[in-house]
């Protein structure tokens, strides 16, 4: 893994299990510095967390038609 943030991949992949914690420590550590430099995943994290919130929303009566 390099030092700097500019050097990793993006972390697309990884941004549904970061929002859920789903991470281990390393990925985790990997995915946050990332966000700090890359304005593209930092969006992409954003729409992932607020789909995340609004499902945590629903209720089983939500989902029956």
């Amino acid at each position: 893994m390099s030092a700097d943030p500019g050097d990793d991949p993006h972390v697309r992949p990884l941004l549904g299990a970061y929002v859920l914690d789903a991470l281990d420590p390393e990925e985790t550590c990997r995915v946050a510095r990332h966000l700090r430099s890359c304005d593209g995943c930092t969006r992409d994290y954003v729409e992932v967390a607020e789909a995340s919130a609004l499902l945590a929303l629903l209720q089983a009566e939500d989902l029956r038609e």
